[in-house]
């Protein structure tokens, strides 16, 4: 047995596999290897079951329905996975603070806190993440890929998650109470946000100074004060900064500053001002051809 166990163990990190082919997998983790591409869109994926999933997104297929409320799912572990949102069933626990989970992937997530494992690497600036999946949307942030698109008035998303929350402002649906005050919230991680304005909870620690934020964001941004990170780039004057506000607050200092350099002309007394009707022609010839 224990030579067996030997037989299937990661080579890097020393964990044990019940067969070989499991062992294969979790090493892709380590390797960042995706052998299995989508003949449609060419994604790639580290084994047969994620890129068959994944061929659904295409076919639209939702074969899987909740006995309760009746929305379709593509794959049968989404579906039951969504039923406990309406029983409350988290069957998965943290064996080191007993924090429970509704699915297992999200409590291996969440060990990683305790263990401060990262193994996803990206591959442009070698920064490491606790998920593949936090790998894949902040790789998105270099090369500004947004492959999730609204189907009703065509806005792009850098994520799944973040194209579903905005379907939503199309509905009006607000299916998230707040069981305390009861309002209603058009996504689950708003809800659980606000719920810590009444419990007060801030589970997410800096590393490095033991400061507590409510939001995994805050923290995000609050390590950079640390790291010096500025991952968010001025597209006029490449100034970088720690958050994307920002950034974007930044931008606009630079479209008042073309405002004011039309608002004067040059004459041989220096500058001055002309009439606001003339400022406002300059203006709308100079954004023209703008995007």
């Amino acid at each position: 047995m224990d030579s067996e166990k030997q037989k299937n163990s990661c080579q890097i990190c020393g964990e044990t596999f019940s067969t070989t082919s499991n062992r294969n997998t979790h090493m892709r983790t380590h390797t960042q290897e995706k052998p299995y591409s989508c003949e449609i869109c060419s994604k790639s994926f580290s084994d047969k079951g994620n890129k068959k999933k994944h061929m659904i997104i295409h076919t639209g297929e939702k074969p899987y329905s909740c006995d309760i409320c009746g929305k379709s799912f593509s794959q049968s572990s989404s579906k039951d996975l969504h039923i406990r949102t309406h029983t409350g069933k988290k069957p998965y626990s943290c064996v080191i603070c007993g924090k429970s989970f509704s699915n297992s992937s999200n409590k291996d997530r969440h060990m990683r806190t305790h263990s401060g494992d990262k193994p996803y690497v990206c591959n442009i600036c070698l920064k490491s993440f606790t998920t593949a999946q936090n790998k894949d949307t902040h790789e998105r942030t270099h090369t500004d890929e947004k492959p999730y698109a609204c189907e009703i008035c065509g806005k792009s998303f850098s994520q799944s998650v973040s194209k579903a929350r905005h379907m939503i402002t199309h509905t009006g649906e607000k299916p998230y109470s707040c069981e305390i005050c009861g309002k209603s919230f058009t996504h689950s991680l708003y809800r659980n946000t606000h719920m810590r304005t009444h419990t007060g909870v801030k589970p997410y620690s800096c590393e490095v100074c033991g400061k507590s934020f409510t939001q995994s964001q805050q923290k995000d941004s609050h390590i950079r004060i640390h790291s010096g990170e500025k991952p968010y780039s001025c597209s006029v004057c490449g100034k970088g900064f720690t958050t994307s506000s920002n950034r974007n607050k930044h931008v606009k200092t630079h479209e008042e500053e073309d405002k004011t350099n039309i608002s004067q002309v040059k004459t041989e007394n220096g500058e001055i001002e002309v009439e606001e009707d003339l400022v406002k022609k300059y203006w709308e010839e100079f954004t023209s051809d703008l995007p």
